[in-house]
């Protein structure tokens, strides 16, 4: 849509690995919240529920995973989720 993109991750880890990212310019999601628009940010939320329902995911469950600052394995400074399913997660992912 206007606000948000998504796509298969490159190097996908779980059957189902979509990155959903802000079409805004935000390293983190602590820096999405104190910059973007009320609209942005609905925008991110429904993008998630709705990539996760086109890969098949509503019924039997998804992870939305987020990775902020060096601790916390952010890799890449932009903003991103990966949306997780299409088999057993698990609780953590690796």
């Amino acid at each position: 849509n206007d606000h948000v993109l998504a796509f298969h991750d490159i190097n996908p880890q779980k059957k189902v690995h979509v990155l959903v990212i802000p079409k805004g310019e935000y390293v983190d999601l602590n820096d999405f919240n104190s910059k973007a628009s009320d609209k942005e940010i609905v925008e991110l939320n429904k993008a998630l529920t709705h990539v996760a329902n086109l890969m098949g995911a509503k019924d039997k469950g998804y992870r939305a995973l987020t990775n902020i600052g060096n601790d916390g394995g952010q890799e890449v400074p932009h903003l991103h989720y990966h949306i997780f399913a299409g088999e057993k997660i698990g609780k953590m992912v690796s």
